[in-house]
């Protein structure tokens, strides 16, 4: 099966949404700040700095990720990692991790940071799998589901 990733597009606003919403709602509930951020990616994500990707397979949108700006310079937050329902089980998060990390290597950030929840066992596998080590959690986390926050350094 052939994936291919893409930049942000207009025209795939909708499926960033879309597919963010289906897979909150599955596995827990839309924040305030999701809703905000989910329906204005352009102002919340792309126009600070971040990027978009999106995962097509036979030229529809199966998958899409965000890589968020943080306070601190040169470590982006790996956000809003969901995948189509109906493609789930296919590797497609796994293969849209492996994007973010070579892309954040070529643009030579310092790391990845994400939050997460301890009970997405298979993508806590999956992130450990690829380096992330689990740091002490805020107790203002920006997200209340969360409870676990990972970082990925890179050696630059």
């Amino acid at each position: 099966m052939t994936i291919e990733i893409i930049d942000y597009k207009d025209k795939f606003a909708s499926d960033f949404y879309d597919l963010n919403i289906e897979w909150l709602k599955t596995y827990f509930y839309v924040e305030p700040f999701d809703e905000e951020v989910l329906s204005k990616p352009e102002i919340y994500i792309i126009n600070k700095g971040g990027y978009i990707f999106f995962a097509l397979k036979e030229d529809k949108v199966v998958g899409t990720v965000a890589l968020m700006p943080t306070d601190q310079k040169g470590i982006l937050e790996l956000t809003k990692m969901a995948v189509s329902p109906n493609v789930r089980g296919q590797k497609i998060g796994q293969q849209i991790l492996k994007y973010c990390i070579k892309f954040a290597k070529t643009k030579e950030l310092k790391a990845l940071l994400l939050y997460s929840n301890t009970r997405l066992e298979n993508a806590i596998y999956l992130y450990r799998k690829y380096g992330f080590k689990e740091l002490e959690l805020e107790k203002n986390s920006p997200y209340n589901r969360s409870d676990i926050k990972m970082l990925l350094e890179f050696k630059n």
